[in-house]
């Protein structure tokens, strides 16, 4: 993936109308200070692969069930590890942008019950994976982006397939689902940097209909 970006066409080209970006289309600011209180509850955390590995990305969650990874494996699960307690519920407004980006992508009756915050200091990535944990695939994934600029990239079902990127910045949303559900896809390393709201680092929430 090295020569990756060195010619781009748009990830939304690549897989017509699976893909949704939206620049610009979220209240940065007003979503930050909702996750203030989520992070208070459920402070961000290295999780670790069930091959043992920490994860570069330090994760939270809020909502009905929270997204963890540890030596038994990948799940959904109402109760955080570190705490014992039912993760924080989601805010209105972070559910409300959620629904807002999936019906603009056609998706009007997306409901999410999980909301995985991921936390990108410089360097840190996250390697191509599907998201295959939820129950009904037909449910699309909407992310919000805060922070320093992400390239996410996406491919094909198959791990090893050719990836297209697409620049995620500061209050962008992106949706993916229909013919890109279980498209294969991840982030880029991090680049140095530092932004005036978030400091040096990448925050991405994640919104899926996990039951």
């Amino acid at each position: 993936m090295a020569d990756l970006l060195s010619d781009l066409r748009p990830a939304e080209a690549w897989h017509g109308e699976g893909v949704l970006h939206l620049p610009g289309f979220a209240d940065a600011a007003a979503i930050w200070d909702a996750v203030q209180p989520v992070l208070e509850a459920a402070p961000f955390r290295h999780l670790v692969t069930p091959g043992g590995k920490a994860m570069s990305v330090a994760m939270t969650n809020c909502g009905r069930v929270g997204w963890v990874s540890d030596r038994s494996g990948y799940r959904y699960d109402p109760v955080d590890p570190l705490s014992g307690q039912a993760w924080p519920d989601m805010p209105d407004l972070l559910r409300a942008v959620a629904q807002r980006a999936a019906a603009a992508f056609g998706a009007a009756d997306f409901d999410p019950d999980a909301c995985l915050i991921n936390c990108y200091d410089v360097g840190a990535r996250l390697t191509p994976h599907q998201d295959r944990d939820e129950q009904d695939l037909g449910q699309p994934v909407v992310s919000v982006s805060l922070g320093l600029p992400g390239r996410f990239v996406i491919g094909d079902t198959t791990r090893a397939g050719p990836k297209q990127a697409i620049l995620l910045e500061h209050g962008d949303a992106l949706v993916f689902g229909r013919s890109a559900r279980l498209a294969y896809h991840g982030v880029l390393p991090v680049k140095t940097g530092t932004h005036g709201m978030i400091g040096a680092r990448r925050i991405s929430l994640t919104f899926r209909k996990a039951g």
